[in-house]
């Protein structure tokens, strides 16, 4: 059986970089949402982090929503996902979170980004403003309800997977946590890679923050990863073949131990560590951490969706 065909296969590797680039922009608005509130008070606007945040989320999230229209069997039609709703559909229920979501992000990037588009529209278009100063009367509204949803969005992508019945891999409900602590540590690292690419200091106070909460992330992600595997081999039958296969020494197995344990949570936690105990972070290694814990949680995505359709119950 080849790691990238199954009889039982039904979602491939498109699925797999939507699942991934939602948990980016999810864990990217997260992340800038602490860094305004509890490190970068003051002229949030400045920092290259929050910045690079505020590029990143928008971006991966229309990419995402982009790939999974493209998937779609009659990918013209898409726009009735947006107008037609099922409560009992997992799908649906994304969709709409996904859409409140988008909205509260533009709106909260727009509240960071109020200086520059004051300065634009004073002469240009005035009305602008007034808008502005809604959205700065609303804040504490915007930012509380955008934390709930990029947590939700962030859960959801593990929630998704669980609309193909009959995986016992993929039923299980400590995939959405998994999912949801992976998307987080995607977003850091994308915040922490591109505010680095926008000429923000490595050993600045964003990156000290950041690397305070990414590294008990890496930590519960790894016992979540274990407790996941663990469930299933103590459930035995289909669940306990399932967790076998993943883990074996095939092409997957090797993605598994070597790719998401080493190189994904293992080498960025060591150098998490390395760089807490050191005087001072330097660029490259604030960028090759974060570009390790990015390339870790894409294999996870992938991982999960394969190995989880090779076995059904």
């Amino acid at each position: 059986m080849s790691a990238f065909h199954s009889e039982y296969l039904v979602w491939h590797w498109p699925i797999a970089f939507y699942l991934f680039l939602a948990g980016v922009s999810a864990g990217a608005m997260f992340f800038a949402v602490l860094l305004k509130q509890l490190c970068v008070k003051d002229a949030p606007h400045e920092s290259g982090f929050i910045r690079a945040a505020c590029i990143i989320a928008p971006i991966t999230v229309m990419a995402g929503l982009g790939i999974l229209v493209l998937d779609l069997t009659k990918p013209l039609e898409f726009w009735k996902i947006l107008l037609f709703y099922n409560s009992t559909s997992v799908m649906s229920v994304g969709v709409m979170v996904l859409l409140v979501y988008t909205v509260l992000m533009f709106m909260w990037i727009a509240l960071v980004m109020r200086p520059y588009i004051d300065a634009w529209s004073e002469t240009r278009v005035p009305w602008l403003r007034h808008i502005t100063a809604w959205l700065q009367r609303n804040e504490p509204t915007i930012t509380g309800v955008l934390l709930i949803l990029s947590l939700s969005l962030g859960a959801y992508t593990g929630f998704l997977l669980s609309a193909l019945p009959g995986y016992p891999m993929l039923n299980n409900p400590v995939l959405p946590i998994l999912f949801l602590l992976s998307g987080l540590s995607s977003g850091a690292a994308s915040s922490l890679l591109g505010g680095v690419f926008l000429n923000g200091n490595p050993d600045g106070r964003e990156v000290k923050f950041i690397h305070k909460i990414e590294i008990p992330l890496i930590l519960v992600e790894i016992v979540v990863i274990f407790t996941f595997f663990m469930g299933l081999m103590l459930t035995g039958g289909q669940s306990k073949v399932a967790a076998l296969h993943a883990l074996g020494f095939g092409f997957w197995g090797v993605v598994f131990w070597c790719g998401i344990l080493v190189l994904g949570l293992s080498v960025p936690l060591a150098m998490n560590l390395f760089m807490t105990a050191t005087a001072k972070r330097k660029w490259a290694y604030v960028a090759a951490t974060a570009s390790c814990s990015l390339l870790g949680v894409l294999m996870l995505r992938h991982f999960i969706l394969y190995t989880g359709q090779m076995t059904i119950a």
